[in-house]
Formats: structure tokens, sequence, C-alpha cells
């Protein structure tokens, strides 16, 4: 019996959807602010999960940079589903045009550009009649689930919309699902905040018209008020396995720290088995840290490379950037071997910066590069939002560490290096807490994780950091909002070339694999 552990795609992955075509599964999570939008991941067995492509890759199938672009706006809860030999990716772009509709034949693309629904609210889905007829359940503007009958192709509406059920009346119902199982329809939605109080709860109709019976047992699942070690239960989806078993695929998050803990990490993608009581409701136990895994075969994936040499044609998947990514502001081909940022804005707190990264999937890990700035400034960045980062920068002659915490702004350190290429290393290491007492009030043993910002190799025997860094301010708690950390790599000024880039686990850290 294999076991598999939860989150099964950490880092940064909220409000996942997922659907099952054959004997494959593909899953696809919110993006936000960040370019390419809508990761989109593949499994054969719902644990090992492999990063294929994201659903909008071209920056014509949005309007980008996205208008009043801000950190957490962009693109909110996609829906995947696979129907009449075709893959439907259903979302909103919360800065632009509102809701919208993208096809592909494959799901590695290529993606459509998108058709637009005249339906104001978030959180669409789809789901299809036996006939034909196609359902768009959402968030509606004025709060609760609404549902409108639609014609995906054009982006009509032909009925609708109409109010339908709205949870067990705890704040924010949101998220809806609608499927047909059996002689019924489901209406899964989430409801209490995406915060501590996140849920899940279904109705259930014999028509996607109504009248909706809410389930006696709601909410189906919260974590809300217990100890558990995942947080922040909800916004879920239903898949089910060709034994016949069901999957739930929903968002968490694991806090840290000392009281109130807070989450670095963003909101992250597990999976937990449902059942089915007599009554014909779905039932949910807690989400487990490990479980049994699905009845079928094992089908690991290879784990992303640890170290980018950029020496291939285009980025890999993982690669993002906040707001946009001009392609006149990058490049593989001008220096050969290595990546060139080219600054398109003078800081890092504006949303003209050139910036690359990808999300830290670990509590416990090292990120690094060879750079060489070159007349330019650029370096490493562990970016929340333009608001709150911490940089290891290179330029004018000098390494420093820099911090943006809401407004305050400071350097920490500095030291003069000659010209040409830097090693530049960032070290996250999970703090490890003293008891709580009135003299508490060293933040290194209080919050979450600690930041060590290095020159160099910190493997090498008179390795010392430039500066350390309490990770609660890179936190959601403190900084608000729906993202997780991205580390990466900047230019504020000219070009950078970075040689290469490499991100690893701790290897005795309690993450032990790349999601």
């Amino acid at each position: 019996m294999h076991l598999y552990q939860n989150p099964v795609i950490s880092g940064f992955h909220p409000d996942p959807s997922v659907c099952r075509a054959g004997d494959d599964y593909y899953l696809v999570c919110s993006s936000f602010e960040y370019f390419p939008g809508l990761p989109l991941y593949h499994s054969r067995d719902l644990v090992h999960w492999e990063h294929i492509g994201n659903v909008l890759d071209r920056p014509d199938q949005l309007p980008l940079p996205l208008p009043g672009a801000k950190a957490s706006g962009g693109c909110y809860a996609p829906t995947i589903r696979h129907h009449d030999g075709r893959f439907w990716v259903v979302n909103t772009n919360i800065d632009g045009g509102g809701n919208f509709v993208v096809t592909a034949e494959r799901p590695e693309g290529p993606w459509s550009d998108p058709v637009w629904l005249d339906l104001t609210g978030i959180d669409p889905d789809l789901a299809w009649e036996e006939d034909g007829t196609c359902w768009c359940a959402f968030s509606g503007p004025a709060g609760g689930i609404n549902l409108a009958r639609i014609d995906p192709e054009r982006g009509r509406v032909l009925e609708g919309p109409f109010a339908t059920w709205s949870g067990s009346g705890l704040k924010f119902p949101e998220a809806p699902h609608l499927y047909r199982i059996g002689d019924w329809w489901y209406l899964l939605i989430a409801e209490g905040g995406t915060e501590r109080g996140h849920s899940v709860s279904v109705a259930r109709s014999r028509s996607p018209r109504g009248p909706w019976e809410g389930a006696p047992a709601n909410p189906l699942l919260s974590h809300s008020g217990t100890a558990r070690a995942i947080q922040n239960t909800g916004h879920a989806d239903l898949v089910r396995a060709p034994d016949g078993s069901w999957w739930m695929v929903l968002l968490g998050v694991r806090p840290r720290g000392f009281t109130p803990d807070v989450h670095v990490l963003g909101r992250e993608t597990f999976l937990t088995p449902v059942e089915w009581d007599e009554d014909g409701w779905p039932v949910v136990a807690p989400v487990p840290e490990t479980h049994p895994a699905p009845a079928r075969a094992w089908h690991p994936v290879p784990a992303p490379a640890a170290r980018d040499d950029f020496d291939t044609p285009a980025l890999a998947p993982h690669w993002i950037s906040p707001f946009a990514r001009p392609a006149h502001s990058w490049s593989l081909t001008e220096r050969p071997g290595s990546l060139l940022l080219h600054a398109t804005g003078p800081t890092l707190d504006t949303p003209g910066y050139t910036f690359v990264g990808r999300r830290q999937q670990h509590h416990d890990c090292r990120a690094g590069t060879l750079l060489d700035a070159g007349t330019g400034t650029g370096g490493l960045c562990v970016r929340l939002d333009e608001a709150h980062h911490y940089e290891l920068e290179a330029g004018d002659g000098e390494v420093r560490v820099r911090a943006r915490i809401g407004p305050l702004h400071r350097t920490l350190a500095r030291r003069p290096v000659p010209a040409g290429p830097v090693r530049l290393t960032v070290t996250v290491r999970t703090t490890r807490l003293v008891p709580a007492s009135p003299h508490l009030t060293d933040g290194g043993t209080t919050g979450p994780d600690t930041l060590a910002f290095w020159l160099g190799d910190p493997d090498a025997p008179d390795a010392r950091p430039l500066a350390e860094l309490d990770g609660r301010y890179l936190s959601t708690e403190v900084a608000c909002g729906f993202t997780g950390r991205v580390i990466g790599m900047y230019a504020t000024r000219g070009s950078v070339a970075f040689d290469w880039f490499e991100y690893v686990p701790a290897p005795h850290g309690e993450d032990h694999r790349l999601g």
C-alpha cells in the first residue's frame, strides 16, 4: 500500500480545480497577478503532479499588463472540465474583462483566445446536461451563488442568472461547482471566508433550477477551531477515479510561528478521500497529513531539475512574473547560456520592474544564482507583493541586503565586491520557537522562519550571512492578500545576466520533495 503526503502540490497553488479524461487527471489553480496565468498540472494517480504548462501563456489572451493591476488581482479561481472531446477552462479576470472561457483540444495547448461571458461575478463553473445544455454557476456580485444557462462557444447568456443556494449561513458563499451524480444535481461551495473559518458545504436538487436542499451535516468539511497542522480548508472540487472511488482536491495552509501563527507559502493544494452515506450525501473526514493513496498504479513524475542553466530555447512553465513579462524585458538568446533581464522600471516597488521567479514550495530551502550585473543593478528577491519583499542585490561595486515592509524601506548590510560575476544565496529555515515568556521579544525566535542572505556559497568553511531576517513580514497575515512567496531574479537598472538559478529543498527539512 502506498501512502501520500499532503499537500500534493505545495506552495502557492490555491483554488484547485480538477477533471479526469480517461486515465489522466488535469488540475488548474489561480495565478492572480502573475503571468503566465493558470498553472496546469497532469497526474495519473492524483498524488504526483507534473507542471505541463499554463493555460494563459500568451499576452494576447488577456490585457497585459492588467489594467489597474495590483497584488492579489488578476486571475481568480478557475474551473477545468473535459467535455465533448475538448478541455474547457472558465475563469475571472478581476482586473479587466470579467468572466471568460478558453478551450483546447489537448491540455498542453494551444489554448484559445478568451470568449467573454456576459456575467458579473467571480469563481465561475461549467456543467453540462446530457442534451448539451451548459450551466454556469458563479458567485454573484450581490453575494450568494447564481446560476445561468449559457452558450459557452459564443459567451451568450440564454437563461438567468438566478439565485440558487447560498450555503449554511457562513460568510462569503463562493467557489461553486455543479455536478450531475446519479439522479441528483449537487452544488459544492466554499463559505466562511478563505481564512481560518474556511469550509466546504453541499446542497442537492433534482434540477439545476432547484429547489436546493442543504446537507444536514453542513459544513461538510472545516478545520476551524482545531489544532490540526492544516488550516483554512476549503474551495474544493470533486473527481471520480476509474475504480469508482471519489476524491476531493481543495486548498489549505500550513501555519507556522508563535501565536498568532502565519503562513508563508500561500494556499496549497491538498487531496482527501470522499465517501457517500446511505442517504446519498458526500462525507469527508478531516484532511489528513498522510493517507493511503488512490487504489491504482503508482505513477511518480520526474522532479523538476534543481538547477536551471538557461540553455533551453524557452523558459520552463514554472517561471512567473508579476503583472506582465514583455518580450523586450528578457532574453535567452542575447547572451546564450544565460537569462538576461532588462530593467523596465525603476524599483521593486513599482509594477514595471523585471522579475522572473518561481513559487517557494518548501518551508526549508535554498535559492542561489550566479549573476553579472555589469553596469546594471539586480539580484535575488523573495517576494510576497510589491510592498513586502527582501532582496540580495548587486550593483555599483557592492552587494547589499534590502527590505521593504509596507512603507518601511531599509538597507541592512553592504559589502564591496570586485567587478564580474558574483554568487548570491538565500536560505530559508524553519525557526525553532522558544517558550513563551514576558521577555519574548526576539523576532528570530517567534516568526515562522528565518531568511539568511549570503555572498557566495553557504557551505564554505568561512561563510557568514550578510543579514538574517524574520520571515513573518513576508506572510499573508502581515501583508494580506491571496498569494504566497515567490523567489527569483530581478533587474531594476540596465541589464543583468544570470548564468544559472538553483532552488533546493533542505536535505533534512520536513519538506522533502517538490510538489
